[in-house]
């Protein structure tokens, strides 16, 4: 079995085939690097999110990561300033749709960040200052439902400018670049 932890840049498909007809220019995974045939993302990230993902060549493993008991950390950077209110109903779950049903999130981890964290610049301009304050939160889910971490923060009032997963179990994104992958013999969760 091999495994790979990557950093997936924005604006790459968490996927290795484009299935759409209509936009046959999406960046795939497979352009990063030369992976080994019959690799998977485990789990994914949307076009515009970026950060850690793990690849695998085996099923079982895949489960055993996206499975609830496995924490997944993002920093996120916001619209506005938040507050400790907004931070408090991300905690304890909120409302939003999940494929045209209403979702309440579970109870996670959520806290302000009170610095910038350490991270390569965005490789698209996000906006400038003059159109307001951002600030940035940390979130620690135990599940992942179709865009919930931008949904979660919409739906507090602070939509979501910048998202990264920083960390999946107990591997962290540390000092990678965006693109770089790593190939490894076992994941360390």
């Amino acid at each position: 079995m091999i495994h790979y932890i990557i950093y997936k840049p924005q604006g790459y498909l968490s996927q290795f085939v484009n299935n759409e007809q209509k936009r046959k220019n999406k960046k795939l995974l497979g352009e990063l690097y030369n992976f080994m045939d019959g690799t998977m993302a485990i789990g994914r990230l949307d076009k515009d999110s970026e950060g850690l993902l793990l690849l695998t060549t085996d099923g079982q493993m895949s489960e055993i990561v996206r499975s609830k008991k496995i924490e997944k950390e993002y920093f996120v950077q916001l619209d506005g300033e938040i507050n400790s209110l907004a931070i408090e109903k991300l905690k304890d779950g909120v409302e939003i749709g999940i494929r045209d049903k209403k979702y309440t999130t579970k109870p996670c981890k959520a806290k302000k960040l009170n610095e910038t964290p350490d991270l390569p610049p965005p490789s698209k301009s996000i906006r400038s200052d003059r159109h307001g304050p951002t600030s940035w939160i940390s979130i620690t889910l135990n599940e992942g439902k179709f865009r919930q971490v931008r949904k979660m923060t919409a739906a507090v009032g602070f939509p979501t400018l910048r998202l990264i997963r920083v960390r999946i179990g107990k591997i962290e994104l540390n000092q990678m670049k965006p693109g770089e992958v790593v190939e490894v013999s076992r994941f360390n969760l």
